[in-house]
């Protein structure tokens, strides 16, 4: 079974209460030491002493390596001499034992606004897609010992290496790696839309939510591996790439234009039917198959037609 973190749970004391320990032992160095120098003893006495109180002293040099401040949202993992101990996730000041290595990590929430990549959705066209993620690091185990977080060191505006701003910039390209090979899979796995195959109801384009959900879902299985969880992702661009969407523009407002017309006739067709049948209802004119056929052409061209269709009126009789 794979090895997962660990709450650390052995000696860990009160930050303030070793603090006030140790400058009470450097003063008793101190006063040892000006005693041992004061007084009159022989000379292998007296260098025994002194190499004793130089020993002391460095020992309280070497707990003042012990000391540890958690904020909120942050985490320190513990290593002794290459053997994980633990992590400690408690918020305040502590000392454990100064010989432990210690790997600092943030817990706290960060964003990646990916820029938009070019894919080929399912149907193989070139489509710009972009992505929102918001992740952070939950699993302090995987994050430092499952992958590799070694980046190029940072360095602030005081000239010092910060050493927990490059780990988590080794984090965030692990991340948009790993988000840009879910977001391809997502891409290529359904179409921008559905004017190939009207049976495909789920698409990039209208699948909204659900796009979403597989996205995420993705994501939680890529980054697992790193202990990253992933608290929201959502597709926030998508687009034709530049060379086919002037021709796809063109394809979708045909689309729409012959949407449009299939209504209008459909409408037209079910008022020119309730017209002939008002007119043979009410008794109003007797009209044979000619003039039944007549009377549906003219009544399609003005119901149907783009333009403002100008009247004729016939001064004679209807059958002339």
């Amino acid at each position: 079974m794979k090895k997962q973190e660990e709450n650390f749970e052995k000696v860990k004391l009160s930050g303030i209460g070793m603090l006030i320990f140790n400058l009470i032992f450097l003063a008793a160095i101190v006063v040892a030491f000006l005693w041992i120098v004061g007084a009159n003893l022989s000379s292998p006495l007296l260098a025994v002493l002194i190499i004793a109180d130089i020993i002391l002293f460095i020992i309280n040099i070497i707990f003042y390596c012990g000391f540890i401040r958690i904020e909120p949202n942050e985490a320190q993992v513990l290593v002794f001499f290459g053997k994980y101990e633990g992590t400690v996730k408690e918020n305040g000041f502590f000392w454990v034992n100064p010989f432990y290595t210690r790997k600092k990590l943030t817990l706290r929430a960060r964003n990646l606004d990916a820029e938009p990549i070019k894919v080929n959705d399912k149907n193989g066209n070139p489509i710009m897609i972009g992505q929102m993620l918001v992740w952070r690091v939950t699993d302090t185990y995987r994050a430092s010992f499952d992958i590799d977080n070694t980046s190029m060191p940072i360095i602030t505006s005081s000239g010092f290496h910060n050493k927990l701003n490059s780990k988590m910039k080794a984090y965030e390209h692990f991340v948009k790696v790993q988000s840009d090979a879910a977001l391809r899979y997502v891409a290529g796995t359904f179409a921008y839309d559905n004017t190939d195959n009207e049976d495909e109801k789920l698409t990039l384009r209208s699948g909204g939510e659900e796009i979403n959900d597989i996205l995420e879902k993705q994501l939680d299985e890529r980054l697992a591996i790193a202990g990253i969880e992933v608290l929201e992702a959502r597709v926030n661009y998508l687009a034709y790439a530049p060379e086919i969407a002037a021709v796809m523009l063109r394809r979708q407002q045909a689309d729409a234009i012959i949407s449009a017309r299939e209504k209008i006739v459909d409408g037209a067709v079910g008022m020119v039917k309730h017209a002939l049948a008002k007119l043979s209802e009410e008794e109003i004119i007797e009209l044979d198959d000619e003039k039944k056929a007549a009377m549906v052409s003219n009544l399609l061209v003005v119901l149907c037609s783009d333009e403002r269709t100008q009247p004729i009126v016939n001064t004679g009789t209807l059958y002339n």
